[in-house]
Parts: C-alpha cells; structure tokens; sequence
C-alpha cells in the first residue's frame, strides 16, 4: 500500500510540476508555433503574388509579341507584290484585296471565282492580273482604272460574253486573253488599246470583226503637209496599230473585212474552224505575215500548193498546206478565175 500510495503520490507530483511548468511552457510553445504559422503563412502568401506577378507579367510579354508579330506580319502581307493561288477552290476574292497596294502580279487561275471586285481598281501598280479557268461572268468598270495593267488573261470562264468600256483606258496593257468563252464580236475597248500586241479570242462565237479593225489617218491625209504634233495625235489613235499575234480559231467568221491588211504589225494569225469562204486579195500586201492559218474553212476554191510534198517534210505540209504560201496560191488563183469570168461575159457582150 505503502509503494502504492508514492507511486500514486508521485504521479500527483509530476501532475502538478506540469501544472506548475505547463502553462508557461505551453505558451511558449504556443507563441513559437503561432509564430511559425504566421511566418509560413506570409511567406507562401508573398511567394503566391511573386508567381502570380511573373505569370501576368509573362502573359503580358506574350500578348505584346503576339500583337507585335501579327502587326510585322501584316505589314509584310501589304507589302506583298506577287500572289499566286492556283486549284484551291476559292470563289470569291475578298474585298479588302484593295488594301494590297504594291501588288504586281495576281494569278487567281484554275480556281471557281464568279465575280471580280471592284476593290480590284485600287491596286494602281498591277501589271498581271490572271483570272482564267475560272467562273466569272462580268467584269467590273474599275479594273479600267489599273493604269500600269499590261496583262490581262481571263480565258475559259464560259459565261464571259463582254466588258466595259473602260478597259480602254488601260494604255500599256499589251496581252489579253479571251480564248474560251461566249464573245459574239470583239469588244470595241479592245480594239481601242493602243499598245495591245497579242489577242486571243479563239472558241468564243465571233460572226464578224469590225468594220474599222484598223482605223488611221488616211493615206492622202498622210501625204499633205500636217505639223508632226497632228500626225503623231492621229498615229495615236490608229486602232491595233501594235498588234502582230491574233488567234481567232473556232469562231463563226464567214468574211474578212479588207482592212484587215493595214494591220501592217501582224505577223501571226490563226483563222482556223470558222466559216470563211474567201481570203480578201488585199492580204497579198501583207508582208510581215510569216504564219497563217485557214485550215478547216469552206472556201469557195479548192486550191493546193503545187509539189508541197516534195518541198516539204510530211509534219511541215501538214502544218503550211493552209499557210502563207497556201493563201498567196489562193489569191493568185481566184485572180486568174476572176479574170477568166471577165473575160467570158467581155466576150458574149
């Protein structure tokens, strides 16, 4: 009992030295715990806003050089002087294609565009604007306004059948392309470009060309004393005077109007699947023509060049039977007969 009562009396005592030492001890410790929350606590809150301050900080740097490249970018597209897209599908050309102001080439080909915008006037520093094989019905009037255009294609976009008359107001445009489509006569603006050099109007529906395909200063007018400003005014306005390559196969053409042979520039033309009947004699004069074409028309004479095919190769007599020296023998030909005609009535008269 003895042993128990110290033990018991000796746990009393070591109760109450805690009670005695406890609470100052306790609040020590609580203020050093306490004070180490505290602490952690305001470190990992100054640590948060540090890491929030460089992640703002980083998005901010991102944003500026996402900008600052999207700007470097744009500047650079603007800049932009040649643009090809080719087989891509693209059916309309966006309307801001006016903010391309150093653009030099647009080649739009093989694509299903099916209007040109009038956007299109504002880029005054094209020299090509290439729209063939595509879906265009209509041209509009501010393509006029392309003042250093010198080559325009828009072949094969079938329902193309005229243009506005404003085109001819493009004075260095020297190359056209209108082969493919549903022309029923050459567009007076296009006879009017003074620097026009080659012209494709083959597979359209052409009946007729123009009366004054070559229209200038007549000959007796050349002949009088004029002050050289007037002679040169009225050169400047003679109608195809540049032209030397016209291609105007698979038409309807049924005649050729006489003064197609002032055309004195040409030296190319391809009359090819038309309806002709005739080859004017006037053409004899034409002494730069080097290449011609009458193949598949129902001329009214059938004429052959005597001994081609000793003279030529089979590959050259197939390509000069309906050539050059084919349309001089012709004309020569319809001469003799026309005379011979002459003859007979001179005689039964």
């Amino acid at each position: 009992m003895l042993w128990i009562g110290q033990l018991h009396q000796g746990s009393l005592g070591n109760k109450d030295q805690k009670k005695q030492g406890g609470p100052a001890e306790a609040e020590r410790l609580e203020r050093q715990g306490s004070g180490g929350e505290a602490d952690r606590s305001v470190g990992g809150s100054d640590n948060a806003c540090q890491v929030e301050r460089k992640s703002v900080h980083r998005r901010r740097s991102a944003h500026l050089a996402d900008r600052e490249g999207r700007m470097e970018a744009l500047v650079q597209i603007i800049q932009l002087q040649e643009w090809q897209l080719h087989r891509v599908g693209l059916q309309k050309i966006p309307h801001f294609i006016g903010s391309f102001e150093n653009l030099i080439v647009l080649d739009l080909s093989r694509n299903a565009i099916t209007e040109i915008p009038k956007e299109i006037g504002k880029l005054t520093r094209l020299r090509e604007l290439l729209v063939s094989y595509n879906r265009v019905n209509s041209v509009p009037e501010e393509l006029g306004c392309c003042e250093n255009l010198e080559k325009l294609e828009l072949a094969m976009n079938r329902n193309l059948d005229e243009l506005p008359s404003q085109l001819g107001n493009l004075k260095k445009l020297f190359h056209l392309d209108l082969s493919m489509n549903q022309f029923t006569e050459i567009p007076d603006c296009v006879v009017s470009l003074p620097a026009l050099e080659w012209l494709d109007m083959g597979s359209n529906q052409i009946q007729r060309l123009p009366d004054d395909l070559h229209r200038c200063a007549p000959r007796h007018a050349q002949r009088r004393t004029f002050p050289a400003s007037f002679l040169r005014s009225v050169c400047s306005r003679c109608r195809m005077d540049k032209l030397h390559t016209l291609w105007l196969q698979r038409n309807e053409l049924e005649y050729l109007p006489d003064n197609i042979s002032r055309m004195r520039s040409l030296d190319t033309l391809v009359l090819s699947s038309n309806r002709l009947r005739d080859i004017p004699g006037l053409m004899e004069g034409m002494s730069n023509l080097r290449f011609v074409n009458f193949r598949d028309n129902p001329l009214t004479l059938e004429v052959s060049l005597p001994d081609a095919n000793a003279a030529l190769g089979e590959e050259d007599d197939d390509r000069e039977m309906f050539g050059r020296d084919f349309m001089h023998h012709y004309i020569n030909e319809s001469r003799k007969r026309g005379y011979a005609v002459l003859n007979v009535h001179c005689v039964h008269r």
